[in-house]
């Protein structure tokens, strides 16, 4: 395995100095952050380290992520004019991250590379609240009142993770995960009308690749028959709906990916076993149901305070699971 240019201590001095973007657009950094997993446990597959917001910031929009808060916005989007003036992404202008993806498909070898991107929806809301919301109040409110305006800044917004995603396709990737991470502030309806046909419309622009495409979204049980419907081969399923409960509302034809509660890694080493099995057994059942497979994975994001100690166990008891 070719490995990038500088030593773990000279990226951790490097990292210092620099904010989470621009880690993002450091070629060795985002190999060397993403190969780290791979590396302490083993994991099956890498995913691109990145961020939901990384296409917005390539694009040129204002924006950073804030330490203790999350991506801010420095000029929200809230009418029809700031959408017109929204820029689009150019291949160029993600060269970097590129670079990052052919340094991993090296260092990786056969171990599969997982590319990303954040969904229209997601992305729509830090750039009309400005900020990470509980409420999404604004983010609702141009849906109700604007729909026009809205469509038009999900197009936009779909043409720029269109982009982004073609970009770690020709660059390598084995397949993509497109999150949706505020996806489940929506009501079944909502989601139907206003946000998936512009989810649809990514997968669909992806899927020439022939690689399998993945749809997450938190808090998301109540939408997991529609985002079934989105066009992705693998629906994620967070921790609060069973896989063999997820399968019937996902439908048959479809994998499978999730879902320990990340918080579970906290409770010690019986409760993560019990759980894992737990999840495993459930798994099975999906696929007696017409699930085409499963993915282990947690139902979110691992935690900041999490032992990694915990993680390389969890790892080993799925494999030998």
């Amino acid at each position: 395995m070719r490995q990038a240019g500088r030593s773990l201590p000279e990226y951790r001095e490097l990292r210092k100095g620099i904010g989470m973007l621009e880690s993002c657009f450091d070629p060795e950094l985002v190999c060397e952050i993403t190969m780290q997993p791979i590396r302490r446990h083993g994991v099956d597959a890498a995913i691109l380290f990145s961020d939901i917001v990384v296409p917005l910031k390539a694009a040129g929009i204002d924006l950073d992520i804030v330490a203790g808060v999350g991506p801010v916005v420095a000029t929200p989007v809230r009418d029809t004019a700031d959408v017109r003036a929204l820029p689009r992404l150019r291949p160029e202008e993600v060269g970097a991250i590129v670079e990052g993806v052919r340094l991993l498909t090296d260092a990786l070898g056969d171990v599969p590379l997982i590319g990303f991107a954040g969904a229209p929806f997601t992305l729509a809301s830090y750039l009309v609240e400005g900020g990470p919301s509980k409420n999404h109040e604004r983010t609702k409110a141009m849906m109700y009142a604007d729909p026009k305006t809205w469509h038009q800044l999900l197009g936009v917004l779909t043409d720029i993770t269109i982009a982004f995603l073609k970009a770690q396709i020709d660059a390598g990737v084995d397949a993509l995960q497109l999150f949706d991470s505020w996806a489940g502030a929506l009501s079944q309806a909502d989601y139907r009308e206003y946000v998936m046909p512009h989810s649809q419309r990514v997968f669909a622009e992806v899927a020439d690749a022939g690689i399998p495409r993945i749809h997450f979204g938190v808090g998301t049980g109540e939408l997991l028959g529609a985002m079934g419907e989105a066009g992705a081969d693998v629906v994620g399923v967070d921790w609060r709906v069973p896989l063999n409960e997820a399968v019937r509302r996902v439908g048959p034809g479809k994998a499978l990916q999730g879902n320990l509660d990340p918080a579970v890694l906290f409770a010690g080493p019986e409760a993560v076993e019990a759980h894992a099995r737990r999840i495993a057994a459930e798994a099975d059942e999906a696929i007696v149901l017409g699930a085409t497979g499963h993915i282990f994975n947690l139902g979110h994001g691992v935690l900041p305070d999490t032992d990694p100690g915990v993680i390389t166990a969890l790892v080993e008891l799925v494999h030998e699971l």
